[in-house]
């Protein structure tokens, strides 16, 4: 399973006890549901519930009510396109506004407060071209998330790595495009793991621009594993600077378990962010 495909695949009171003492830091942290593909999702609840987590990531409205049974909030959804053919593309725009629409639509009346959405791959294209589709194409949907209430976050991903050719693969170029919509509803998801592989420089990059960006996902640098001693970030300082700036969205786990036992790497991740 990976956690793209998640998109396309088809008791409260008494777990609210054993919730962790550790819970109540600053952070509202949350978990990419893909990343537990084995786990059902009521299972992967139970779970998060016990941790102390706020929220699940990457989920389908399939999904929500089961979440939400469980005093949960289903942090991010699919609001439209997919990584390689995203907003960079005029030809795509109606489609996707259309889809788009229809995905805040649903988020609102669930109480939803994220969808997600993607640049597309370059394919040629210069980035200076594809940053004003972008605007062109979000720029047409962005009072209608500010109405309804939705936050539209386009990802942040590494070309490096993991997703070649892909066009918002840098910080500056995501901020400048939200500059140009200039809108509180359309932000972008800032993903650690793909940003340090990027560009380093995390803490500052954040500080400096904070009020862009409307979520946050967590990833081992390399391997995308575990937060721990084997990565090359400190996570601790990290979450910290983010607290700090009285971020109030969603900070979300998205590495992929190496350990024997994936819970425990969660929990662990959790009390090492919960700051």
């Amino acid at each position: 399973m990976t956690r793209r495909s998640v998109f396309t695949a088809a008791g409260v009171a008494a777990l609210s006890m054993q919730t962790s003492q550790a819970a109540g830091g600053r952070l509202k942290q949350s978990v990419s549901k893909w990343c537990y593909g084995k786990m059902s999702t009521e299972e992967l609840c139970k779970e998060a519930v016990r941790i102390g987590l706020k929220g699940i990531d990457l989920v389908n409205e399939t999904d929500w009510p089961m979440i939400q049974k469980y005093g949960l909030v289903p942090a991010m959804t699919p609001g439209s396109g997919t990584i390689p053919n995203g907003y960079n593309r005029k030809e795509l725009h109606e489609k996707l506004n259309q889809e788009m629409r229809a995905n805040i639509d649903k988020a609102a009346a669930a109480k939803v407060p994220n969808v997600i959405t993607f640049s597309g791959n370059r394919k040629g294209m210069s980035d200076q071209e594809g940053l004003e589709n972008c605007v062109i194409g979000l720029k047409q949907v962005a009072k209608y998330a500010e109405d309804k209430g939705v936050t539209i976050n386009l990802e942040l991903l590494n070309s490096k790595v993991n997703h070649k050719d892909y066009m918002a693969d840098h910080t500056a170029w995501g901020v400048e495009m939200c500059k140009q919509i200039g809108s509180p509803r359309v932000k972008l998801l800032y993903d650690i793991y793909h940003m340090q592989i990027m560009e380093g420089d995390i803490i500052r990059t954040i500080q400096q621009n904070i009020q862009y960006l409307g979520h946050f996902h967590t990833g081992g640098v390399p391997g995308r594993h575990e937060l721990d001693a084997t990565q090359e970030l400190n996570w601790r300082a990290v979450a910290t600077a983010i607290a700090d700036l009285k971020y109030d969205g969603f900070f979300a786990h998205e590495f992929v378990p190496a350990s024997k036992t994936p819970i425990k790497s969660l929990e662990d991740a959790f009390k090492l962010c919960d700051v």
